[in-house]
């Protein structure tokens, strides 16, 4: 099936939006958060105008289709990504999602299968989010454990040369990254898992940058624990998801503790509900859920092969026109096989926040900075780039855009010119 952009901005209000100088919008930062369509939002807006309470806490009608409406989102959820719907905890984001289990390991006693000791080890790379960095060294700190990490190539690659030593005996927990939010790289994850599972150890997926793009079986890949955003998958802001296993969200030790998650209570113990439950302190996020669960429907009446597809040729389309302007360098790997539609570059001679400036005259929206991924900037020697991020709501018509705006900034700052 062959996506037709223009049908599909009729779903996006925000695209009837003028920009400074009257400018169309050209969005290209879907990396950051994705426009949101129109069902979202209405689906969001029926649960409060109809159906808004307390989930899980009354029995009057309300309350009742404001749990269905809940669990129907989570049955959603778990069938994208090919999990049940025990395995599929809603929090308020991917980044507490990577915490949550950051710090059930830390709160996990003696003799526990997630008790972490000096001597243990915990596997990074260097291409992480800070939210998939900073919780496995505090985890460290905590703990005595210590903390190491893949390298990556001058190429945005994986460094896999050392990976027998790296995954040994003594790892505890990989925590690795599906697709770059700096260089667009997919690493090889389905190995990488197996290899963790060899040793004992578990797998903790970043799945940010991925499951909005592409098809995802957390099954297939065998992946141990998995976390995603709402609001990267056209869905509401203020809504994650945690995928863990059965199995071990059944071993593992809340993160938050009060209403819900709880079987009984006495004044000197409580014991804890099954999950999902058990990591669902609190009045959840619910028509946050709810809107996230239309997110996922509208998506997957799409196609999410279709959606992976046209971001393949956009991105094609990208590196080439990018990579024939003269002072232009991309970051990352620069064929499209193992690669996403994100795309980050520098210009000579022109600040990516100077650069992102100048664009936003056109109505072209990029990211610029670090993007929350300072070790790989330095390893780069870097503070920041340039960063152009596609989804299925664009076309080659945007990256034309791109292509002139950054020619105007070269124009303006007297930089560079068309090779």
């Amino acid at each position: 099936m062959t996506i037709s952009v223009e049908e599909i901005k009729r779903d996006f209000p925000i695209f009837q939006k003028r920009m400074r100088n009257d400018a169309a919008l050209v969005y290209l930062d879907s990396g950051a958060t994705a426009q949101k369509p129109l069902v979202v939002v209405d689906a969001e807006r029926d649960f409060y105008l109809k159906h808004n309470a307390a989930v899980h806490r009354g029995s009057h009608l309300l309350a009742e289709e404001a749990s269905l409406a809940y669990e129907n989102a989570r049955e959603v959820v778990a069938q994208f990504i090919g999990a049940s719907i025990e395995e599929t905890i809603f929090t308020k984001s991917a980044t507490e999602s990577l915490n949550a289990v950051a710090y059930s390991f830390g709160n996990s006693r003696p003799g526990s299968r997630f008790f972490l000791q000096a001597g243990d080890e915990i596997l990074v790379s260097e291409m992480e989010h800070h939210a998939n960095l900073i919780p496995w060294q505090e985890l460290c700190f905590r703990t005595g454990a210590s903390l190491k990490w893949i390298p990556v190539t001058p190429q945005g690659r994986l460094d896999l040369s050392e990976i027998d030593s790296l995954i040994n005996p003594r790892t505890r927990v990989v925590a690795l990254t599906h697709q770059s939010n700096v260089l667009g790289t997919i690493n090889p994850i389905k190995e990488l898992a197996a290899k963790a599972h060899s040793v004992g150890a578990v797998f903790v997926l970043d799945a940010c940058q991925s499951v909005p793009h592409a098809p995802i079986d957390v099954k297939d890949l065998d992946v141990d624990f998995m976390a995603f955003s709402g609001h990267k998958a056209v869905g509401p802001t203020g809504v994650g998801v945690l995928y863990g296993k059965y199995e071990l969200l059944d071993l593992m030790e809340p993160f938050l503790y009060g209403g819900s998650m709880i079987e009984s209570v006495t004044m000197e113990k409580a014991t804890y509900s099954e999950p999902p439950r058990k990591f669902e302190a609190g009045v959840p996020n619910m028509a946050q859920a709810v809107g996230l669960g239309a997110a996922l429907e509208y998506l997957s009446k799409i196609g999410m092969e279709n959606i992976a597809e046209h971001e393949r040729q956009l991105t094609a389309y990208g590196l080439k026109a990018l990579g024939a302007i003269s002072g232009v360098s991309i970051i990352g790997p620069t064929e499209v096989e193992n690669r996403g539609s994100t795309i980050s570059f520098s210009v000579e001679g022109i600040h990516p926040h100077d650069l992102g400036q100048v664009l936003d005259q056109y109505g072209i929206a990029i990211r610029t900075g670090h993007h929350c991924a300072w070790p790989l900037m330095k390893k780069y020697g870097l503070s920041g780039t340039a960063r152009a991020s596609f989804y299925f709501y664009n076309d080659t018509s945007d990256i034309d855009a791109l292509v002139n705006g950054i020619v105007a900034a070269q124009k303006y700052f007297a930089v560079g010119e068309s090779k």
